[in-house]
């Protein structure tokens, strides 16, 4: 009696419960959004854990006194005004020490529709290095890092900055130095660099050749090409043209593939740059806040020309009247008008 009651009840009420495969569906598709909603969350997370502490010595802002103008104050350096970034690559390692092997300043002028990437031989001859007398250029990144106890590229990164500032008068925003280790990382991390030359260069390293016109270069093919300048016309300047180039090519390579919006990718590539990567001056989120720009700036490249000269220690002299005109473009942000009535100082990065 009790048992036919029961049926009848559940009889009744059968209708009223919902099926049960649209029910089971739903709670699938809640399970599977909670999981990609956490594995997003850990991952930016991750992303962003990276890119603060994974091997990326961020060091205190180099204040410079170059005259006329001054620098940005400690920790802003301007959002929209001109901006002066001094790139080194270094040549060397932690127990021997580096020598900085090219030395570019990039000048991002208030517009942003271009990016001047002039070239400083690595021979210059300086005057006063400060702290450690006459010597040349490339001897910076050694000297301040004996300043510091040892090889050490943050204490090399504000030397420089204050040396270049002393030579050419021009106010350095914020320093990067790549060792030629994170260079070669870089590269690979970002799918290679895109380089075009004009004329072919031989290794005299590997005895590879690298033929005139565009190629794609891995990590290992960069740094060969960028360490050559024997049998090149203009020998260490076409050197220094070169890495123009070769900075021209990763700068596509990290804003045209939109690399910078995205904080995996970007991850991986500070992440492969790793000890090789020291940034002096900007803060890692103030770089980063100039990528979308610099992916719509045209990358036009300054050097020098052979009429420059030796003096008795074997270093360069820049022409007084050319490079004093340009260093005032500089800082008067007129470097796209001095470029165009200085066309033989303008370098074919295409």
């Amino acid at each position: 009696m009790i048992e036919d009651e029961l049926r009848a009840t559940f009889a009744r009420h059968e209708q009223l419960v919902p099926a049960a495969g649209p029910v089971r569906s739903a709670i699938d598709r809640l399970v599977v959004r909670r999981r990609r909603r956490r594995l997003a969350i850990r991952t930016t997370g991750a992303a962003l854990a990276v890119l603060v502490a994974a091997g990326v010595p961020v060091v205190g802002r180099q204040l410079t006194t170059a005259p006329p103008v001054g620098p940005a104050p400690a920790g802003s350096a301007p959002a929209d005004g001109p901006l002066n970034v001094l790139i080194l690559g270094a040549e060397g390692s932690a127990a021997s020490g580096y020598r900085a092997d090219s030395v570019i300043v990039a000048h991002l002028p208030r517009g942003r529709d271009r990016v001047f990437l002039v070239a400083l031989p690595r021979d210059l001859w300086v005057a006063d290095i400060p702290g450690s007398g006459a010597g040349k250029l490339n001897t910076v990144l050694m000297a301040g890092g004996r300043a510091g106890g040892g090889p050490d590229l943050a204490a090399g990164a504000r030397l420089a900055a204050r040396t270049v500032t002393g030579v050419t008068g021009v106010p350095i925003d914020g320093t990067a130095v790549l060792t030629f280790a994170g260079l070669r990382n870089v590269t690979d991390a970002v799918g290679g660099v895109p380089v075009c030359l004009p004329q072919t260069v031989r290794s005299r390293h590997t005895d590879r050749r690298f033929p005139a016109g565009c190629q794609r270069l891995d990590g290992r093919a960069a740094l060969d090409l960028l360490r050559q300048r024997y049998d090149l016309p203009d020998g260490g300047m076409d050197r220094d043209r070169n890495a123009q180039r070769f900075a021209a090519g990763l700068l596509h390579q990290v804003t045209g593939t939109d690399l910078h919006s995205d904080p995996i990718r970007l991850a991986a590539l500070v992440r492969a740059a790793g000890a090789g990567l020291v940034v002096d001056g900007l803060s890692m989120s103030e770089l980063l806040a100039l990528l979308p720009g610099l992916g719509r700036a045209e990358p036009v490249g300054i050097g020098w020309r052979l009429s420059d000269t030796r003096d008795e220690n074997g270093g360069l002299r820049l022409d007084p009247a050319v490079s004093r005109s340009l260093f005032d473009a500089i800082r008067g942000d007129a470097v796209a008008g001095w470029a165009a009535t200085h066309r033989r100082n303008v370098t074919d990065l295409d």
